[in-house]
């Protein structure tokens, strides 16, 4: 039975990457699926592997192409597709907003709702996580752990413990026995280097930590101290914002070239990819800004960011993709070799600040914009598109 305290739902759909692919093909699903790099290039790096490939031969996330293929020599390796998983992430957040207006994104694969005022409409946490599942599962084709809890943190650690294709209950009475005994470091927000403070303490286990003076450990680490010793003890009292990206200070998106990209020609079409990409990010978060940001790094490892601030606010591709343009062209000298782009819009304001122009320009492309967007939306990423993406410059949508 979960109580009427448990009304926190975090929903993480299992090995993401790797199920829209097994989701988009049928026949990939049951097969041990990696997305990865390619193993002949800088970024041979796995990102994501179904369930067959991590509990049939190991594969982690962070392996190199080399070490997966090793243990899986018969797993399916795939590239990864940014634009998919950014339409597959779009349609869960959806299915979530039908239960409920109080969603929170904590990644493009995990989201907390709070159910509490929803019981009337939809039954009681419990129905609404199992219909919730159930829902991805048919409208989407990928499974998902749900954890119910009394509390953010509560819920979040319940989503952990059983995957995939998880529903798990976590109120404050099952802490001592289900939560105490892990070890410290699967308590959710803490890293590699607080779990090596914590063990010079002799902390190893959630229990420990739980149990510790909190008078030391506000001595030691301040007002973080107090925060990890309520956490080990499931308390958490943060609300579920549905607002909480409004505080976001940039959007952008990095990638690394299948090769080594030489001349202004090649890279601009990247630039323009990505503007596209982060424009229709800021649209979606319902953001405007003014300072576009450009990233480059070349084959030897050599980073260059550079930023330039416009004199208006804008959402729109065009806008991004004149601006990196300038800063290509006057840091970075066209025959200097590039193997990694990234474009970001900073300085984000809610788009309600929107400032018209005299001859209609703005409002024009703010309806193209628009356009293009219920498109997507509708019919995925993919629909429309640059036309040099297709070309062999392109890296997003099929060129390359």
């Amino acid at each position: 039975m979960v109580s009427r305290d448990c009304p926190i739902l975090l929903c993480d759909a299992n090995s993401f990457f790797a199920s829209v692919h097994q989701a988009l093909d049928p026949g990939l699903r049951g097969r041990p699926v990696i997305v990865a790099g390619r193993e002949t290039t800088r970024h041979g790096i796995v990102l994501a592997a179904s369930y067959e490939a991590k509990l049939g031969y190991g594969i982690k996330t962070g392996m190199t192409v080399r070490e997966a293929r090793g243990l899986c020599p018969h797993g399916v390796f795939i590239p990864p597709r940014h634009d998919l998983y950014i339409e597959f992430s779009t349609r869960i957040l959806r299915i979530m907003r039908d239960f409920t207006p109080l969603v929170e994104p904590f990644s493009i694969d995990e989201a907390w709702l709070d159910v509490r005022g929803c019981r009337d409409l939809h039954g009681s946490p419990l129905a609404v996580a199992r219909r919730l599942k159930q829902r991805i599962r048919e409208e989407v084709g990928i499974t998902t752990s749900v954890g119910l809890g009394p509390s953010k943190l509560l819920a979040k650690m319940a989503a952990e413990m059983q995957k995939p294709d998880g529903l798990t209950v976590l109120d404050y009475a099952d802490v001592p026995a289900k939560m105490w005994p892990l070890p410290v470091r699967e308590l959710f927000g803490i890293g590699p280097r607080m779990e090596a403070h914590l063990a010079k303490l002799g902390i190893h286990t959630i229990g420990d930590l739980a149990g510790f003076p909190v008078g030391v450990l506000i001595k030691r680490f301040g007002v973080v101290g107090r925060i990890l010793h309520q956490c080990a003890r499931g308390i958490d009292y943060s609300p579920v914002d549905p607002h909480s990206l409004d505080t976001v200070k940039s959007i952008g998106h990095q990638i690394t070239l299948p090769r080594d990209y030489r001349g202004y020609g090649e890279i601009e079409v990247v630039l323009l990819e990505l503007a596209e990409l982060v424009a229709r990010r800021v649209r979606l978060g319902g953001y405007l800004g003014r300072t576009v940001v450009i990233s480059l790094k070349d084959q030897e490892f050599n980073w260059l960011g550079r930023s330039r601030t416009l004199p208006h606010y804008t959402d729109t591709a065009g806008d991004i993709y004149a601006a990196a343009r300038h800063l290509l062209h006057r840091h970075w000298p066209e025959w200097r070799a590039v193997r990694l782009v990234g474009v970001s819009l900073a300085g984000l304001v809610p788009a309600t600040v929107r400032q018209e122009d005299l001859f209609g320009r703005v409002e024009r492309q703010a309806r193209l914009d628009r356009a293009c967007d219920q498109l997507k939306n509708r019919y995925g990423e993919r629909i429309i598109h640059r036309a040099v993406s297709l070309t062999g410059a392109g890296v997003l949508y099929g060129g390359g």
